[in-house]
């Protein structure tokens, strides 16, 4: 059975930064499309970044520039750096990923995703 276990959430002043884990047991994360999704309350999930197997990497349009996604193979963790934070960044962020190549505009396909964290909760102070 795949877990996905989301971890460094917490309060932060806008400008700060977090970084985020995933660590992934029962899966080889360097053999998955792996990928960070948040929520907000009373909005829709939205993507925010991926990463697949090549490395190759995608990004929401609103965190392009301020994000970064990575992957430690060797740990079989997926880590989501945050810069810049902004209290639009406020949610709950959850890690995801499948077995095999990411589908094509994985962001906007979380339903693609087959394993799924249980969250870790963002959140930004003006």
């Amino acid at each position: 059975q795949v877990q996905l276990v989301e971890s460094g959430g917490g309060s932060v002043q806008a400008g700060g930064s977090l970084r985020l884990s995933c660590a992934a047991s029962e899966y080889r994360a360097n053999s998955a499309c792996m990928g960070w999704f948040r929520q907000a309350p009373g909005k829709e999930r939205e993507g925010v970044a991926s990463i697949d197997i090549d490395g190759s990497t995608r990004y929401g349009d609103s965190v392009k520039g301020r994000f970064t996604i990575s992957r430690d193979n060797g740990k079989n963790t997926l880590y989501l750096q945050m810069n810049s934070l902004k209290p639009a960044d406020t949610a709950m962020y959850y890690c995801a990923s499948k077995t095999g190549w990411c589908p094509q505009r994985v962001l906007y396909k979380y339903n693609a995703l087959e394993y799924w964290g249980k969250g870790t909760r963002v959140t930004i102070s003006s």
